[in-house]
């Protein structure tokens, strides 16, 4: 299991992305929000997708070359049409544009259609909270989850996140409307792991706990695999509609079956100043870490941590050791890199520790 730092990771991802048809400055933009999420401790948004997203540029469902465009806009508002360029450059130019617009009018909203998957969710509204704002995102995604009392798949796992300034590093919140992320089950396979009991069920409406189970045979279609189980039984089944009609309804990408590929996206900025001073604003975010913090711990719990604190704290470790990767994805990867006559196993011969990010 090769060992790689998050500075590895990066160049891993741009050689290979570069192979792949992409630009300089588009793959350096895509290696860096994977890189985050290795180093985040979110490996089913990190380098394991990289072979998967390169197959996906050779079916065509992303286009290396595509380029976003605002195709419907106000003051405090933009349509985007992604061009099926790789989602996480389309969503960061969305990121600045929401900025722009925040700081001009106090609220900047931004719809996204035809778009590749984002990645990360919260890696946006991070940036979003570093520069002062309020930062929310939400993208509707292929169905992958049953609907709740159902055992096929009808609804994606449409994520959510917010991300707050504090005095320090922002609270971030990010998670899927489903039990589980659908990478995190990917994960769990690579690493030939079990799955805990209640995150997914297999094509029979079977609980399961073999991650294998979710996924349908080679030449089966997707809809003949297992599903993913909503989060909280009916009030993630009902936040996961939610998004359906924000970001497929609203933004014209589609819904359930009518999503072909990709992300519906609707993100949010919010200028605090317009509601509030922030010297009150972060007063009472203050108070409220103060009052989480120092509450007593439940039995067993050493620390009451804030959201996104795991990240941190993930980061700093990695930072440190390094970012381990299956033997399984980094053989995937290798495979992917020789098919397009590059070589990446040198990349890991230098040292494991990062030097930057």
């Amino acid at each position: 299991m090769p060992t790689l730092s998050g500075q590895q990771v990066v160049e891993t991802c741009i050689t290979i992305f570069q192979a792949a048809g992409v630009s300089p400055q588009d793959s350096r933009v895509i290696a860096e929000h994977i890189a985050r999420a290795n180093l985040c401790g979110h490996d089913s948004h990190g380098i394991q997708n990289v072979s998967r997203l390169v197959s996906l540029v050779k079916k065509g469902s992303i286009n290396p070359a595509g380029r976003w465009k605002v195709v419907r806009e106000s003051a405090a508002t933009a349509l985007i049409d992604g061009d099926w360029a790789f989602g996480q450059v389309v969503c960061s130019g969305a990121v600045r544009l929401v900025i722009e617009k925040a700081r001009a009018v106090g609220v900047g909203s931004a719809g996204i259609f035809n778009c590749s998957h984002i990645g990360r969710l919260g890696d946006y509204t991070t940036a979003i909270a570093e520069q002062g704002l309020i930062g929310m995102i939400y993208a509707n995604t292929l169905p992958g989850v049953a609907p709740f009392g159902g055992r096929t798949r009808v609804l994606g796992t449409n994520p959510v996140s917010y991300a707050f300034p504090t005095q320090a590093d922002p609270i971030m919140v990010d998670f899927a409307t489903s039990i589980v992320a659908e990478g995190k089950v990917r994960a769990a396979m690579h690493k030939g792991l079990p799955i805990p009991e209640g995150w997914i069920v297999d094509r029979n409406g079977n609980s399961t706990t073999n991650p294998k189970d979710l996924y349908p045979n080679p030449g089966e279609p997707i809809s003949a695999g297992g599903a993913l189980l909503p989060a909280a039984g009916h009030k993630g089944y009902s936040l996961a509609v939610t998004l359906d009609l924000l970001c497929g309804a609203l933004t014209g990408s589609g819904i359930g079956k009518e999503i072909k590929s990709g992300n519906g996206v609707f993100l949010q900025a919010i200028n605090i100043e317009s509601f509030t001073p922030m010297t009150e604003y972060l007063a009472h975010v203050h108070r409220l870490i103060s009052e989480l913090k120092n509450a007593p711990p439940a039995t067993g719990v050493e620390e009451i941590l804030l959201p996104g604190e795991p990240e941190l704290q993930s980061k700093q470790k990695r930072l440190a050791e390094g970012i381990q990767v299956p033997d399984s994805a980094w053989q995937e990867l290798v495979k992917t890199s020789k098919e397009l006559n590059v070589n990446i196993e040198s990349i890991i011969s230098g040292p494991t520790k990062a030097s930057e990010r």
